[in-house]
């Protein structure tokens, strides 16, 4: 589990906003939040739903000083080749966000995502170690990661499942609260709901006021 750790760095080409090919590290965004997300693959069904729904909210994002970054194991080439293709014929369109290419599945399998991985064993100085070779696609893996690096929150969905980017702003809002205000959020908050005062009379007062809402 990542939450509460530091965000695996990594360095990998992407296809930027303008179509460029550019070697981006995820500690190039350190200072701001980013929402990373991985899909399965290039020209395939569900993702580009989800991958035009996060183009669709990018001012939103950007609003909140968010970088979006998309992953998958494709190549930068297959990544271009996609947005090249119109949307009525299957593709994403010009989307304004980098795309990742994971060719080797590193980021994928730092980010535990990645499905089909077989175990296998490498002699080192210290001994036999396991580690995972080959793999498949990666899960459709989301991760909000605050200022300094660290996953504050991750979703990882199956492949049928289709996410909700509106529960990523969701999300950035409340960590956003709570880094401004230092209360937590209950369940169901959103922007410009109240908060709670993490301890026993700020739970008492919310669920006073609050408990027949949830």
């Amino acid at each position: 589990m990542l939450v509460t750790k530091p965000a695996p760095d990594f360095k990998a080409t992407a296809v930027m906003a303008d179509n460029s090919f550019k070697d981006v590290r995820l500690s190039d965004y350190k200072g701001k939040k980013v929402v990373l997300f991985f899909y399965p693959l290039d020209f395939t069904f569900v993702c580009p739903t989800e991958i035009i729904a996060f183009d669709h909210r990018l001012a939103e994002f950007e609003k909140r000083g968010v970088q979006v970054l998309g992953c998958s194991i494709d190549s930068e080439f297959s990544h271009l080749a996609w947005k090249n293709t119109d949307v009525n014929n299957g593709g994403i369109g010009q989307v304004k966000y980098p795309l990742i290419a994971d060719k080797d599945k590193s980021i994928s399998r730092k980010y535990d995502v990645l499905i089909g991985a077989t175990p296998a064993y490498v002699e080192t100085e210290a001994g036999e170690e396991e580690t995972t070779v080959g793999g498949d696609v990666a899960l459709r893996g989301s991760f909000l990661i605050d200022e300094d690096g660290i996953v504050r929150h991750a979703v990882i969905n199956d492949l049928p499942l289709g996410r909700n980017i509106d529960e990523m702003l969701r999300m950035i809002d409340a960590l956003s609260f709570n880094q401004n205000h230092g209360e937590v959020c209950p369940a169901g908050w959103e922007d410009g709901d109240t908060g709670m005062k993490a301890d026993t009379i700020g739970v008492a007062d919310y669920l006073d006021k609050h408990a027949s809402e949830l």
